[in-house]
């Protein structure tokens, strides 16, 4: 199975390294001196990685056969693509591949039907669950552990308890004032006022 673990971005310097947007929880593993990458475009590659470093918080790669920024630079927007064995999970308990939670059903605590993760996006500061209700609408679902308290890989489910608001329309009233507020704002009155 192929995992896509990088994205290049521009060159570096003028002795042929990129900087790359690292697309895995793994890049000591995956993007290693001596790792064979496939590409996307296929035309690029494959690609081996002849060194790394990090500089300024960015990894830097330099790629067997580029010696020069010219040859960095067409590299740029490329996608990087391990081969990854199916049955392979990760080093944590906690962390888990894509293809591990695509199709998974999602379940609130008691057993209720969300929808089914069709997608997985991947933000700077978190991962969301893109999620295909019964209806077929999408709920977007926070991967956080407040928000997804298990992942049941033998069971295919996963099980959110979701703050009021997330997953409905039905927000729940925070405090007695805002009751208050919000029946003064529709032009009735609650107990206690005149």
């Amino acid at each position: 199975m192929q995992l896509v673990v990088a994205r290049i971005g521009r060159a570096h310097g003028i002795k042929g390294e990129v900087t790359v947007e690292v697309r895995t929880d793994e890049p000591e593993l995956r993007l290693g001196p001596g790792a064979v990458l496939a590409t996307d475009p296929a035309s690029v590659g494959p690609l081996t990685i002849e060194t790394g470093r990090v500089h300024s918080g960015r990894l830097l790669l330099r790629f067997e056969g580029v010696r020069d920024r010219t040859g960095a630079e067409a590299l740029r927007n490329t996608l990087l693509i391990a081969e990854v064995d199916p049955e392979e999970l990760p080093e944590e308990e906690d962390e888990f591949y894509d293809h591990q939670l695509m199709d998974l059903d999602v379940v609130l605590k008691d057993g209720t039907e969300v929808g089914r993760i069709t997608e997985i996006s991947h933000l700077p500061s978190q991962d969301l669950f893109i999620v295909e209700r019964p209806d077929g609408s999408e709920v977007m679902i926070p991967f956080v552990e407040e928000i997804v308290v298990e992942i049941d890989l033998e069971e295919q489910r996963a099980v959110i308890d979701p703050p009021p608001g997330l997953i409905d329309d039905r927000a729940e009233i925070a405090s007695a004032r805002d009751a208050e507020d919000e029946a003064a704002s529709k032009g009735t009155a609650s107990e206690g006022t005149a």
